[in-house]
C-alpha cells in the first residue's frame, strides 16, 4: 500500500459523526449547516440542455474538452476579470470539479522529496493537505488570524519555507472565512513566486458569491493582468459551476493559467482518466453563458445573511464575510463542545473550527470557531439561527460562558 495513505487525517465530516456518537436530540427537525452543499435551485436550462444531449452518452469525452466549453469558458473569465486574452486552446482545462483537480494538481507539479514544501492557509480545505501528502511533500501551515483579516501573514514566512516551497495553495474568497486577498496581496505571492520558483494555485470556487455587486473579489489572473502578465506564469487558478450556479451534482469546473504548467496538467490528467461527459460540457456552455442567475443567487445569500446575522446581533462574534456562505463565528466555550451542546440541545450542526485546522507550534487557528454553512433555505436559515441564540443564552443562563 502507498505509505503516505497513513499519513492522512479523517475527514471533518468524520471526526463530526463522531463527536456526535451517542448524542440524543430533540424531536424537532435536523438543520444541518456544517456542508457547504448549495441547496439552491439548480437552473432549469442547465437540466434541459443535459436531457436535451443525451445521445452523446454514446461518445467517449475528451480529456481536453470539447472547444465549445472552452472558449465558453475563456469569454467568462475575459470579461469577470478584466483579462485581455486568455487562450482556450492552451491555458484552459476543464475538470470535474476543483476537489479532483485540486488534488491532481499537486500530483502533476510536485517533485516528490524530503524538503519538498506544499504550503496552504491554515484553516484549510482538507484537500490541500492530502494532495500535499500523497505528492511526496510535507504541508507547511500558514496561520489566518483574526487580527490579519484572516489572510496569512506571508510576509513572517521564512526565507527557507519559500526557498522549498514547489506549489502554494491559497483560497480566496477564503473557506471557512469568506476572506477575500486584493490584487496588491496577490501581485506579492506573484512576485515571491518568481523569486522562490514556486506555483500559485489559487481556489477561486467562491468567487461568484459575494455581496456588493459593484466590487466582485479579486482573481489571481486578473492580478496577473494588472501588471502586464498575459501569460499567467506560474500562476493557476480553479472555479466551479458548483457554488456558482448551484451544480454540485454536475461536477463541473475548470483550471486557466499558465500554459506551460497546463501541458504538463494535461499530460496527467489524460492518464488519470478524468474527462468530463460531453452533455455535462454541453450544460456547462449554458451555465457559464448566463449571468441573470448568479445574480438571482447572490440576492438570495444577501437575504439570508441579513437575517440571520440580525438575530445572532449581540449573541455571537460574528461578522459578514467579505464572500462565500459561510459565517465564521466565535464561540464562548470549546468550539467541540459547543458544536455537540447544540447539536443536542437545538438539533442543528455546525462544523467545529478545530477540525479545519492544524496546530503549529502549540496554536490552532481554528479554535473556538465554528463554520455555518447558510446553505439551507431562508426559512431554515433564521430557524437555525435562532436555535443557536437560543442555546448561547442557555449557556451565558448556566454560567458557562
Amino acid at each position: 500500500m502507498n505509505q503516505h495513505l497513513n499519513a492522512l487525517q479523517a475527514y471533518p465530516f468524520e471526526k463530526l459523526r463522531v463527536l456526535f456518537d451517542g448524542v440524543s436530540t430533540p424531536p424537532i427537525a435536523h438543520i444541518p449547516l456544517s456542508i457547504g452543499e448549495p441547496k439552491h435551485k439548480s437552473p432549469e436550462f442547465v437540466s434541459a440542455a443535459i436531457s436535451q444531449n443525451l445521445d452523446k452518452l454514446s461518445n467517449y469525452p475528451t480529456t481536453k474538452g470539447i472547444p465549445e466549453l472552452r472558449q465558453a469558458i475563456s469569454n467568462w473569465a475575459c470579461q469577470r476579470f478584466g483579462l485581455r486574452s486568455l487562450n482556450p486552446e492552451t491555458q484552459i482545462l476543464p475538470v470535474n470539479g476543483t476537489r479532483e483537480a485540486l488534488f491532481a494538481f499537486a500530483q502533476t507539479v510536485v517533485n516528490a522529496g524530503p524538503d519538498a514544501l506544499v504550503c496552504s492557509p491554515n484553516p484549510f480545505y482538507q484537500i490541500y493537505e492530502g494532495a500535499a501528502l500523497l505528492a511526496g511533500a510535507q504541508p507547511e501551515f500558514l496561520a489566518c488570524r483574526s487580527e490579519r483579516g484572516f489572510i496569512p501573514d506571508f510576509d513572517a514566512v521564512s526565507a527557507d519555507v519559500w526557498q522549498r516551497c514547489q506549489l502554494l495553495f491559497i483560497c480566496t474568497p477564503g473557506n471557512p472565512s469568506g476572506a477575500v486577498m486584493s490584487s496588491e496581496q496577490l501581485q506579492k505571492l506573484i512576485a515571491l513566486a518568481d523569486k522562490y520558483d514556486f506555483v500559485i494555485a489559487s481556489d477561486e470556487c467562491y468567487s461568484e458569491l459575494y455581496f456588493d455587486e459593484s466590487n466582485p473579489p479579486t482573481g489571481l489572473l486578473q492580478a496577473c493582468a494588472d501588471i502586464g502578465r498575459d501569460d499567467y506564469q506560474r500562476c493557476v487558478v480553479f472555479h466551479s459551476l458548483s457554488k456558482r450556479s448551484n451544480l454540485p451534482g454536475l461536477r463541473s469546473g475548470f483550471v486557466a493559467g499558465d500554459a506551460k504548467i497546463l501541458e504538463s496538467f494535461l499530460l496527467y490528467r489524460t492518464y488519470h482518466g478524468c474527462a468530463m461527459p460531453v452533455q455535462h460540457q454541453l450544460a456547462s456552455v449554458a451555465a457559464w453563458q448566463d449571468e441573470e442567475h448568479v445574480k438571482a443567487n447572490r440576492e438570495l445569500y444577501r437575504q439570508k445573511f441579513d437575517e440571520v446575522l440580525g438575530i445572532l446581533d449581540g449573541c455571537l462574534d460574528v461578522q459578514r464575510p467579505a464572500a462565500s456562505f459561510y459565517l465564521w463565528a466565535k464561540t464562548p466555550i470549546d468550539d467541540t463542545e459547543f458544536a455537540r451542546g447544540l447539536f443536542e440541545q437545538q438539533h442543528v450542526t455546525v462544523l467545529p473550527g478545530s477540525y479545519l485546522s492544524r496546530e503549529v507550534e502549540g496554536f490552532n487557528p481554528g479554535a473556538n470557531y465554528v463554520r455555518m454553512a447558510l446553505v439551507a433555505e431562508p426559512r431554515q436559515c433564521a430557524d437555525a439561527a435562532h436555535r443557536i441564540k437560543a442555546y448561547v443564552e442557555s449557556l451565558k443562563a448556566s454560567g458557562q460562558c
